[in-house]
């Protein structure tokens, strides 16, 4: 089905530019193909819009050097869905916690990103890297944004990263595993692993988890599946702490504020959503990944 058909009251247009030439419209999102929302966003931007980007939000560092700059100079958003978290309830409410003190202070995040591949249903751009930019820049941002936002962080170093095809012989320029480690600028650690080998037995796509150790405690997410429980159903959260042993099932419990407060932000010209800088430097950070990974330098910008 078109989304027209799912919002009867939206409209069709026929091209970019007549969004871009709509003043009526201020907030312009998309999915185009990873390497070409760089562009896309700064031609939103340059036409005093807002724009907000599927992840992976750029495929190169100059791409974002010229978003940071765009930004700067018309004062627009440019915003990215880090779904994983922004779409997940227990993730968010993990935020929360965190926040509450719950565990304590944050010493490390592991996370884990694992998805099925599907080779027959993708297009073609999914399986050429200049396109879709390598498995760390892609699904591993996802990653790096959960761990600044669990850390409390600002800024971090990557300190490993390697890729890998293992699995998939028929699509060379795929890499199907990606791991990787930071360390954030307050200390805390990072240790993440993304691949698209998610077996046929699973009943979801991937089995999606975070652990989050504190202080005073721990937080561990079972995102999209309990496996091999009867039911089908993710968002369970497991909290431990100096009060006990907590299990949560928070599907259609918690929501999922970012939108509302996204819209709130581009309308009041405020950053309660997420700051653009959050957004900037967790793509910073997944690319410097890649590049570590590629063999093209460490995590320093000047390398």
């Amino acid at each position: 089905r078109s989304f027209p058909d799912w919002v009867p009251q939206s409209l069709a247009l026929r091209s970019v530019e007549e969004v871009l030439e709509k003043k009526e419209i201020k907030l312009v999102a998309s999915a185009a193909v990873p390497s070409e929302r760089g562009p896309l966003g700064l031609r939103v931007m340059d036409a005093g819009k807002d724009y907000f980007t599927a992840k992976t939000p750029f495929t190169t560092l100059e791409q974002l050097d010229a978003a940071r700059a765009c930004a700067a100079a018309t004062g627009r958003k440019y915003m990215v869905f880090y779904s994983e978290r922004l779409l997940v309830e227990c993730a968010e409410f993990a935020v929360q916690l965190v926040k509450q003190g719950a565990i304590g202070r944050v010493v490390q995040v592991t996370g884990f990103g694992p998805h099925r591949l599907n080779a027959s249903s993708r297009p073609a751009w999914f399986f050429e890297k200049a396109k879709y930019g390598g498995i760390l820049c892609d699904i591993g941002s996802h990653q790096v944004e959960q761990f600044l936002t669990y850390a409390g962080a600002s800024d971090a170093r990557v300190t490993h990263a390697a890729v890998a095809n293992v699995n998939a012989p028929d699509y060379p320029e795929l890499e199907d595993y990606g791991e990787a480690t930071l360390v954030a600028d307050n200390g805390c650690r990072n240790s993440m692993r993304v691949d698209w080998l998610s077996p046929g037995g699973l009943r979801m796509w991937g089995d999606g988890r975070t652990f989050i150790l504190g202080t005073k405690g721990y937080i561990e997410l079972r995102k999209t599946i309990d496996i091999a429980a009867q039911a089908v159903s993710g968002n369970h959260l497991f909290l431990v702490n100096d009060d006990g042993e907590e299990r949560m099932e928070l599907t259609g419990k918690v929501g999922f504020p970012f939108f509302g407060a996204l819209i709130l932000d581009c309308l009041h010209r405020t950053e309660n959503a997420m700051t653009q800088t959050h957004a900037f430097k967790a793509a910073e950070l997944c690319l410097l990944a890649q590049r570590w990974a590629d063999g093209h330098g460490c995590h320093e910008r000047s390398a």
